[in-house]
């Protein structure tokens, strides 16, 4: 492949809902320019972009995928995303290091809840975005419904650069570029220009017309010009319509079937006449030192890289970047801020899909990858040691959704836990940790597909085969009233016996967790078994009376005791001390405490009755609800036991719309049935 100057070079995210076409869009523009000798599909699973083995038995992608394609002297990057929103955060990732998004919305369904998504993300990162309306040769699909439905949703800016020709009965032959004014057929895999359709050509002039009239209100030059009835020239009418893209004041719309190729090399025309390049995109801004500096896409510039993805498996790691500034060059040496450590840059490489091919260097603004760095991850700079940066890393969203991991054999904790290390290199929207209190692996990620993808990568690439349970509620227990009780250990077997006798009382306490004191006057128990006594009920204190858990906010004051000359030791003693805890503690009108969360929950409003009626049913509490700008944020607290399943309910409820974030905020008792349904669950599993 040729190298580009940064001003042809293209970053485009292709972003949408899961199944509107993405994936066969891209390989239609590789095959359409050549850079395959066949057209892949998803039914086959022989498509360039899901190449991974979990992309081909399930068809759909998983992980951004980068297919860089040559057309009319540029580089288009096609970064192709995955629909499903488990996956978002590969999505993040791609557009971290794109300049501009390309919406799929299908013709038969029009714009989606990705759809929805997909442009306030571009919205919120202030990038250019245009729509491709797919399957248009499918039936019961209708091109001027989706338009429609597309105006209506973002606005009357969204304009038609391309638009389909239809003959017969509803049947695609070709498209009419409005710009240029000319239409294309497709004879076999081949685009031919062709007159255009006498039908159309008034359509023609009026999606024109219109696109004048955009380009007009840009510059008061301009407008004066089209009030003056003068006619824009098609390259005139190009340049405006690049700068009304770059502004979000125009968002362009193509159209085609990638089946077909039917529209295809319009799209990559456009792309090339309107979309960005990476020296038209947001300057950067990054921390040097104690202050924020901006770094333009220069190629002059002093060398830096971006990280944004990581492919691992168990021959090594994969590590692709953009260049923001300068160029990188094989046997460079540069610095990662994060780590505060050096990489040596050997073998680069142009990525398409799975295959590699090695190139001398990546030149600004353009994608490549580079293998067997040591420390560098996800979202890590790299950057010249004489001017070390630290670039603003890829906003991930929380995991939201936890199950319980464990291995289907005895002894496979080991292989789950280094294959899981292995997997969070490339995908950093997973967390992997051991609960201290309920020693459970305990496995997070953005939903249940998610998780289901990560076990079964486990088991293919690692062979640590693994099943998912519901985590453990961690529980506790505690007193309500105070009670006084004894406790002795008595063990006689010749020789040197055990004796250990203490009065102590058990009160609850508010101030901690747990508090010891002594009352002792004169010598009943001596000073060096107090630690024992001590010790003793704090190991009592691990497993509580009722189900097994935590005692907590307990207060324990030894009053009095006695002890033998001889038999008396410190294990004597810590035993007294359980003796006690076990017989005074159901006598202290115990109670199970469960975990409370604090909830933010941010909805559209048309689903605000169902979420807050959900809410209730899971016996939580509305603290308040504040507007923001697409919605409302519910505040809630609700039961941890409550929530397990929520990230999977709220995405049902909204239709994916919802999103919510949680952390732990305290502990409460818990209603009676719900005591009674915890200390029969303990029951069994003794």
């Amino acid at each position: 492949m040729s190298v580009y100057s940064v001003d042809k070079i293209r970053n485009v995210c292709v972003m949408g809902h899961g199944g509107d076409g993405k994936t066969s869009l891209v390989e239609s523009m590789l095959y359409m320019t050549k850079a395959t000798d066949r057209m892949g599909k998803i039914a086959d699973g022989n498509t360039v972009c899901d190449y991974d083995p979990e992309e081909i038995r399930r068809k759909f992608s998983i992980s951004t995928a980068v297919a860089p394609i040559e057309y009319g002297g540029c580089k288009i990057n096609m970064l192709d995303t995955p629909g499903f929103f488990d996956f978002e955060g590969e999505v993040q990732s791609a557009l971290r290091v794109c300049e501009s998004g390309l919406i799929v919305v299908p013709g038969k369904s029009g714009p989606s809840v990705g759809t929805e998504k997909a442009w306030k993300r571009l919205a919120d990162a202030g990038k250019p975005c245009a729509f491709y309306i797919s399957k248009i040769d499918e039936e019961n699909s209708d091109y001027d419904a989706s338009l429609h439905k597309l105006q209506k949703a973002f606005g009357v800016n969204v304009c038609p650069i391309v638009i389909p020709i239809f003959e017969g009965n509803r049947e695609t032959v070709g498209v009419v570029d409005c710009v240029i004014r000319k239409a294309y057929h497709m004879e076999g895999n081949k685009r031919v220009e062709v007159p255009i359709p006498e039908n159309m050509i008034a359509k023609v002039d009026q999606q024109r017309a219109a696109l004048c009239e955009n380009v007009a209100e840009l510059s008061e030059d301009l407008m004066e010009r089209y009030f003056a009835g003068e006619e824009f020239s098609d390259e005139e009418l190009i340049a405006g319509l690049r700068q009304g893209v770059l502004e979000r004041v125009i968002i362009p719309v193509f159209c085609g079937t990638a089946a077909t190729g039917i529209g295809t090399i319009a799209l990559l025309k456009g792309i090339c006449d309107y979309m960005p390049s990476p020296d038209q995109g947001e300057i950067e801004v990054c921390e040097e030192g104690d202050e924020l500096v901006e770094i333009a896409c220069n190629p002059n510039g002093t060398p830096c890289a971006f990280v944004f993805k990581t492919t691992a498996d168990q021959y090594g790691r994969f590590s692709y970047f953009k260049v923001v500034a300068g160029s990188v060059k094989q046997d460079m040496t540069l610095l990662n801020h994060r780590m505060d450590g050096t990489e040596k840059i050997g073998h680069l490489y142009s990525i398409c899909g799975k295959k590699s091919v090695e190139v001398p260097e990546i030149t600004c603004g353009d994608i490549g990858a580079v293998s067997k760095l040591a420390t560098t991850k996800t979202g890590d700079t790299l950057s010249m040691t004489v001017r070390p940066v630290n670039l603003t890393p890829v906003p991930f969203a929380q995991p939201c959704y936890a199950q319980a991991i464990s291995p289907k054999t005895k002894g496979g904790e080991e292989k789950i836990a280094a294959g899981l290390a292995r997997l969070a290199d490339e995908d950093p929207t997973f967390s992997f940790t051991i609960d201290p209190e309920t020693h459970q692996s305990v496995l997070s990620g953005m939903g249940d597909i998610h998780l289901d993808v990560i076990c079964s990568k486990l088991k293919s690439r690692f062979g640590a085969d693994a099943v998912l349970s519901k985590p453990i509620v961690p529980y506790r227990e505690k007193i309500r009233t105070k009670v006084a009780v004894e406790g002795k250990h008595k063990k006689q077997s010749g020789g040197h016996g055990q004796y250990g006798h203490v009065k102590m009382e058990f009160e609850p306490y508010t101030e901690g967790d747990y508090l010891f004191e002594e009352r002792i006057f004169g010598g009943s128990v001596p000073k060096n078994f107090h630690p024992a006594v001590d010790k003793g009920v704090r190991e009592a204190m691990e497993h509580g009376v009722l189900a097994g858990y935590p005692m907590v906010g307990l207060k324990a004051v030894l009053l009095d005791g006695s002890y033998h000359d001889v038999d008396s030791n410190e294990l004597s003693f810590k035993m007294a001390a359980k003796l006690a805890f076990k017989a005074g503690i159901p006598k202290a009108n115990p109670v199970i405490m469960e975990p409370i969360c604090s909830m933010k929950v941010y909805i559209p409003d048309s689903y605000m009755g169902d979420v807050i009626g959900d809410i209730n049913k899971r016996r939580g509490r509305i603290m308040g609800m504040n507007p923001t700008d697409d919605g409302q944020e519910i505040i809630a607290e609700v039961p941890m036991a409550e929530i397990s399943d929520y990230a999977i309910t709220l995405r049902s409820m909204t239709q994916g719309r919802g999103s919510f974030v949680s952390q732990f905020e305290r502990y409460e008792d818990a209603p009676p049935a719900v005591q009674e349904k915890v200390i029969a669950a303990a029951a069994q599993t003794e």
